[in-house]
């Protein structure tokens, strides 16, 4: 049995399903770890002779160090069995073995026993073999005790000769981390001296490269002057030695916004470099030094030939950001490149496409939308070969861009309307309504197309086959056709369409089945007649004669194969469809009745329309059709029935104009909400009057480039117009701020925290307020819910009354509310034991991931469809007020509000709103918003949340019930 010398406690913390939100608990799990039996199984290992043995055991003995255990009873047998073996992989592990454990004690000073393995260091750093000594001079790097580098400091510089590129490189290394700590400058006081002279005289591209970044390190200047003594050179270094040059003129342009003329050709220079790293490097750091046109223009087509060079779709994908980073800051500069971007649409990826496609929508103008469209539509040619997966999609994405472009533009949508009609019998239909939807759209605002649409949307309504599609052509046809021609041929092209009636008949058979059973008690019947007989006596009576007469059964008529496609649609039970062919039918005839002098002929259309209509209706009421229709479709086409049979002139002006006015105050909503949208992205800036205006006209200008020149103007432009701003303002900052202690604890601590993206950055502010220095003060945290440390609490010293900063990384990997918690651990000179301050708990809100975002209804309808998970949020307020209720829930999850200002006005005691909100990434956020008012005043109804994953549905659902009460 092993002994167990420390137990540890793990909370878990267990989530109930949604209908059980209210309940909480906690399973405390025991877990021991036999340390003393495990240390001595690795000392036996150790101690023997087996070389596998020992490499296994002392991998054990590494992965207990990770795991946070010390076990220092190994140290002297490593030191007596480990360290003189010439094994290279036991070398290697025994290197990291040193690396993990503790060097010092409580008091920061280096334990006695370091002392052992400088020799053994030592004897590493002049060994034979150029492996052993590379791997010790990378150890070196990662050691922070002065008292142990500083007797290797001769063997370290002897290395920096060494004939193996492997020693010198790592020999570099080891110089560069000595010479950075605390003391090193003491060690190596002609350090900076001695690289730029191995520099010089290099040949191995990893040493020279490493001999530069620690010349930028440690002495900037050198490395700034071997650069610019060696500037013809540059394009034919390595390629590594060409990213820790852009690093150095990053940095010297930062601190130097001055000199960045002279660097910024440099950059230029290497952007012909063979590495497609050093390019996106070089355009970067371009875009980020210099605001010139032609610097800018520069990095946008190096991105642009990358895109088209790099096989990689997640390379395309970062490329593609930076494109549209560009597209926000520099719009007129990436105009000129549009067709180079669209390019990118010969990728497969639908990502690529879709983010091509949003960047190209933002770059159109007048002077380049025919070329933009020409593409599009070769494009859309393309997706009916139907040799690649996914066309459906591809080209529905196509046709909405398309139909953006004609909003914008529309001069362009005669050349892509028809193109577009082909496809409204697609097999995908949601590529169908898209076009639909574009047809509806453009011959509302292009009344020029109109005659054409028309004529086209008849010829081609035989071939929609989809039951979402018809009703809007249907509408349109109803709408549109304002001619005596236009409106004969829409009737006519519904009558084709319908087949022949009625849509059922009844065929006699000759037995009972148990459909005729259904419709009568029976399924046959005595059928009796009388007439008069003379009996043998003479006399008169009547007699009764019963014969049995068989009943006939309804059958669908299904017609003839070239029956259209709205019958076939009605006989599978879709009565909205019917209640919309009434509707049109019926606007046809009124306008008939205005354009049709003859009343015989529009009385026999009446007819005509009236007998469709009551056909419907028996195929509704049959036993013949799948389902019964609905009461909806039933009044609508009841309703349409009689209009007909009482027509006048103010159901008249309801019917065909008012259904219009409608539509185009929709339109106009639409056009105005996104003409919000696009100035709520247009970045405001304001300048101060006192800000600082370098005219550059009153400089001199010689020796400056045409490049430095377009830089100056725009840098002047830049401040003119307020345009270097801040990213967040102090009063932001503040709200940030969060204490994590109580005044009176002996240490103070708050946190500055800022979400950006997937990381959360703590800056922890730690103040000693005692009178005492806290030894090994230790910031640990922990979190729950998808957050996970990055990295592991180092210990600090603190002085009394004195204060600092603590720095933690914090990865998010879902949209969910987090929990991070922990405490400060330290100690004193008095008391050996380790004083536990807790903090409080700080709560990571899911606003901080998701931003309010747009979509059509269509799309909106098809993921509340697909979503499986929902949370459903009674409503419970003190606000009276709906319009009120509904912008405080807005306001609170910083969604967006899809539903139009038009269909929310007005006080019905009713309110329905759909939300919409994205998270970084990438998930969807669902809102509905149902409520009433009731008699006392009060809302009642649903808030239903619905999303792809859990976490944001419960994590909304929770801020929901936390903000609907109101603001208090």
């Amino acid at each position: 049995m092993y002994r167990f010398s420390r137990t540890f406690s793990c909370l878990i913390s267990i989530r109930f399903p949604p209908e059980k939100m209210d309940k909480s608990s906690t399973l405390l799990v025991h877990y021991d770890k036999g340390t003393p039996a495990v240390a001595k199984e690795i000392k036996e290992a150790l101690e023997g002779n087996d070389v596998e043995a020992k490499v296994d055991a002392m991998k054990k003995a590494v992965m207990l160090l990770l795991n946070g255990e010390t076990i220092p009873q190994l140290f002297i047998t490593i030191i007596r069995y480990v360290l003189p073996s010439e094994d290279h992989t036991i070398q290697k592990l025994l290197l990291l073995y040193l690396e993990l454990i503790e060097k010092t004690d409580s008091k920061g000073k280096v334990l006695p026993e370091m002392i052992l393995i400088c020799q053994n260091l030592r004897n590493n750093l002049m060994h034979p073999n150029e492996y052993i000594r590379g791997v010790t001079l990378r150890f070196l790097c990662r050691l922070k005790e002065t008292e142990i580098v500083e007797p290797l400091t001769p063997s370290v510089l002897q290395n920096l000769e060494h004939r193996h590129p492997f020693v010198r490189r790592n020999a570099i290394l080891a110089v560069m981390s000595i010479y950075k700590l605390p003391n090193g400058e003491q060690l190596f006081v002609d350090a900076p001296e001695m690289i730029e002279k191995a520099l010089s005289t290099e040949q191995d591209p990893s040493a020279k490269r490493n001999a530069f970044l620690m010349l930028f390190t440690c002495a900037e200047e050198r490395a700034v002057y071997y650069l610019l003594s060696n500037v013809d050179k540059v394009s034919d270094w390595n390629e590594s030695l060409q990213m820790v040059v852009l690093e150095l003129i990053r940095s010297v342009c930062k601190t130097k916004p001055a000199e960045k003329g002279k660097y910024i050709k440099i950059i230029i220079s290497l952007l012909s470099a063979t590495s497609s790293a050093v390019i996106y490097e070089c355009a970067g750091t371009l875009v980020s030094l210099s605001s010139a046109p032609t610097a800018i223009r520069a990095a946008a087509n190096t991105y642009c030939q990358l895109l088209l060079s790099q096989s990689d779709n997640n390379v395309k994908l970062i490329l593609l950001d930076r494109l549209s980073e560009l597209k926000s800051s520099h719009r007129d500069i990436m105009v000129e490149l549009i067709i180079d971007v669209l390019r990118v649409l010969s990728s497969p990826n639908l990502d690529i496409r879709r983010k091509t496609l949003d960047i190209a929508l933002d770059l159109i103008t007048h002077h380049n939308i025919n070329e933009v469209v020409q593409m599009l539509k070769k494009e859309v040619v393309k997706t009916q070969s139907g040799e690649l997966e996914k066309n459906g999609e591809y080209r529905q994405m196509l046709i909405q861009a398309i139909h953006a472009c004609a909003v914008k533009f529309p001069e362009v949508a005669s050349t892509v309307v028809h193109l577009l009609m082909d496809f409204l019998g697609d097999s995908n239909v949601a590529s169908a309504l898209d076009v639909i939807s574009f047809v509806r759209e453009i011959i509302e605002t292009n009344p020029k197309l109109r005659v054409s649409i028309i004529t086209r949307l008849l010829d081609t309504f035989y071939q929609i086959r989809a039951g979402k599609v018809c009703p809007c052509a249907l509408w349109i046809i109803g709408e549109y056709c304002l001619s005596l021609s236009e409106v004969e041929n829409g009737i006519s092209t519904i009558k084709q369409c319908l087949g022949e009636l009625p849509f059922y008949s009844v065929s006699e058979e000759s037995a009972p089945t148990e459909t005729s059973k259904k419709i009568q008690p029976t399924s046959s019947a005595m059928v009796s007649s009388r007439k008069p007989v003379i009996l043998a006596d003479g006399t008169y009576a009547t007699q009764s004669a019963a014969s049995e007469t068989t009943f006939s059964t309804p059958t669908v008529v299904q017609g003839a194969l070239t029956s259209g496609n709205l019958r076939a649609l009605l006989l599978t039970g879709d009565f909205f469809l019917g209640a919309v062919v009434a509707c049109t039918l019926t606007k046809l005839v009124l306008r008939l009745e205005e354009v049709q002098s003859s009343k015989t002929e529009v009385n026999k259309t009446v007819t005509q329309a009236l007998l469709i209509m009551v056909s419907m209706l028996q195929l509704g009421q049959s036993p013949a059709s799948p389902h019964p229709i609905d009461n909806d479709s039933y009044e609508r086409i009841v309703l349409c029935i009689k209009l007909l049979c009482h027509r006048n002139d103010e159901m008249k002006k309801i019917w065909l104009e008012s259904c219009r006015q409608s539509f185009v105050k929709m339109i106009s909503e639409k056009q105005l909400r996104e003409m919000e949208e696009l100035k709520a992205k247009t970045q405001t800036t304001h300048a101060q009057p006192d800000d600082l205006i370098d005219f550059f006209h009153l400089k001199s200008r010689k020796g400056m480039s045409q490049l430095e020149l377009e830089d100056q103007v725009q840098d002047d432009l830049k401040r003119a117009t307020g345009e270097f701003t801040k990213d967040e303002n102090d009063a932001n900052k503040l709200n940030r701020i969060l204490q994590l202690t109580g005044f009176s604890d002996p240490v103070y601590a708050e946190a500055y925290v800022t979400v950006h993206h997937y990381d959360i950055a703590l800056e922890v502010t730690v103040i000693n307020r005692t009178k005492e220095t806290l030894q090994n003060l230790c910031l640990e945290l922990a979190t729950m819910g998808d957050l996970k440390l990055v990295e592991r609490p180092q210990n600090y010293s603190l002085a009394p009354a004195t204060s600092m900063q603590i720095k933690a990384n914090i990865k998010v990997s879902s949209t969910e509310t987090g929990v991070i918690f922990g405490n400060i651990v330290y100690e004193t000179s008095n008391v050996m034991e380790r004083n536990v301050v807790v903090l409080n708990d700080i709560h990571i809100d899911i606003m901080d991931y998701i931003s309010p975002a747009v979509c059509s209804d269509v799309a909106f309808r098809t993921m509340w469809a697909e979503f499986e998970w929902e949370n459903k949020v009674a409503v419970n307020t003190k606000i009276e007020n709906e319009r009120e209720f509904l912008d405080h829930i807005i306001k609170s999850t910083n969604m967006k509000c899809l539903t139009g200002p038009s269909e929310l006005e007005g006080e019905c005691g009713f309110l329905a709103a759909n939300l919409y909100a994205k998270s970084v990434f990438g998930e969807d956020a669902l809102v509905n918003v149902s409520i009433e008012k009731q008699t006392d005043g009060a809302l009642s109804g649903y808030i239903r949340i619905r999303s792809k994953t859990q976490g944001i549905a419960l994590s909304l659902g929770d801020k929901i019930t936390l903000k609907q009460k109101g603001s208090s």
